[in-house]
């Protein structure tokens, strides 16, 4: 096994300084690209290939208004960023949340071509958001902000090109007026299916797939299953773990860890608060507590803690499942678990990364342990496109047969780099889009 070092973290990439990074060390893209760029390094991969994926193809911001229920006019902005598209249609999720910006973006639309090329799916990177807050706004309010968002990216977006899906804060109901927008838009409406193929994660009664609203926190644990025996774990039977955030992601993780698996939840924490209960969480009981109330908070059979506190609970493993950047230096130093499985969008942030390696902890990166969503889209976007219906039992076998092989390709590339999880994933990833760079070459 070849060994090889990591660049010192204070050393800045000279392909920041050739593209114009911004000097921010906290820049959350930036940090992004660094891991990737990182990377590139230890596999001796081409200038150009840095240079390509160290920026989007595309940036786009859109402004539109939207009429408020009290009969006033709000100005919205959205963005849409297309990272790369060399092995096939940009993909990735929209968000709507008060603190969307256009870095964050970028950064979530690498992550996503990362993704796509470790589970061999024929999708490159995108990403998009509006700034809102959906709390804030009716059901009616939400439905116009996601309809004039879908038509002010129309001529951006289409079902062999761009293919959004849900991300935070938005679902299936969402994805169902953006497809019916972008249908209504289209020249060629005649093809309803090819037209609504634009959109992943909708409703199965307009062409969702089975299986796709727990896709994600399937493949956090298909991916954790998967590597318990080169993490030093004997079986899933009796292990404890604590989530963060116990929306979408976070509580199917832990719904199908507890039930079918047989592990342990001892702790859970939201943007409501932090709760505690050794013994064990009922994770069906809680997320029925979290759709009626919100969050975690208050709910019975548990008791209240700190954040600290949280962090401090000793568990075999934390699945972080909410937004990105927390895990900072400070909680990681905190964190007493043996694995962190990134089941959010780049929660860690490479200070809290550098003191979770120091202290032993490893960690199932996110463009690995996350993959499950945008795998299950695929599905979803094939069966479209032949108009057939795959039964929950087909979706579950491909979506752990994509999620088996990743994770297999990530522990190839550590024992052969002798890097840490997230390194060996990101060049386990890039190996596949520099050997298609390799025979496609760059135009003219």
């Amino acid at each position: 096994m070849t060994t090889l070092a990591a660049p010192s973290p204070s050393v800045r990439n000279p392909v920041f300084d050739e593209l114009g990074f911004p000097k921010d060390p906290d820049n959350l893209y930036t940090q992004t690209c660094e891991v990737m760029l990182d990377a590139c390094e230890m596999m001796g991969l081409p200038h150009r290939l840095k240079v390509i994926l160290a920026q989007p193809m595309s940036e786009i911001m859109v402004h539109f208004p939207v009429r408020m229920d009290d009969g006033h006019h709000r100005l919205f902005k959205g963005y849409r960023v297309q990272h790369n598209n060399a092995l096939g249609p940009f993909k990735g999720g929209i968000r709507f949340h008060p603190d969307v910006h256009l870095d964050d973006v970028k950064s979530l639309a690498l992550l996503m071509t990362m993704k796509c090329s470790l589970v061999r799916i024929p999708y490159g990177g995108g990403k998009g958001g509006v700034k809102c807050d959906p709390r804030q706004l009716s059901a009616d309010e939400v439905m116009r902000v996601s309809r004039r968002f879908c038509a002010s990216l129309f001529r951006y977006i289409g079902p062999d090109y761009d293919i959004p899906a849900p991300d935070v804060n938005t679902n299936a109901q969402i994805m169902a007026w953006m497809a019916d927008t972008y249908a209504s838009l289209a020249e060629n409406n005649k093809n309803t299916l090819d037209s609504m193929r634009v959109f992943t994660g909708k409703p199965v009664e307009i062409g969702g797939s089975l299986g796709r609203e727990k896709a994600t926190g399937q493949g956090v644990i298909d991916t954790i299953l998967e590597l318990l025996p080169a993490l030093g774990f004997k079986g899933p039977e009796g292990l404890t773990f604590s989530l963060i955030g116990y929306g979408n992601v976070g509580s199917w993780a832990a719904r199908i860890f507890a039930t079918k698996h047989g592990a342990k939840m001892t702790a859970a924490m939201d943007h409501t608060g932090s709760i505690l209960n050794e013994k064990g969480i009922d994770t069906e009981a809680l997320a029925e507590h979290v759709a009626a109330h919100g969050g975690v908070a208050g709910f019975p059979s548990a008791t209240a803690i700190s954040t600290e506190e949280f962090y401090k609970t000793k568990v075999d493993i934390l699945i972080p499942a909410a937004l990105e950047q927390m895990i900072k230096e400070r909680e990681a130093n905190w964190i007493n678990a043996k694995v962190i499985a990134e089941g959010a969008n780049a929660p860690t942030t490479p200070s809290g990364d550098r003191a979770l390696q120091k202290r032993g902890i490893e960690v199932i990166p996110a463009i690995l342990a996350n993959a499950g969503g945008v795998t299950v889209s695929y599905f979803e976007w094939v069966q479209n496109k032949t108009c057939t219906m795959w039964d929950i039992e087909e979706v579950d076998r491909k979506l752990n047969q994509h999620m088996v092989n990743a994770a297999r390709r990530t522990l190839v590339a550590r024992q052969r780099y002798g890097v840490d999880m997230r390194t060996a994933a990101y060049i386990a990833a890039l190996d596949h889009i520099a050997r298609a760079y390799a025979v496609r070459g760059i135009f003219p």
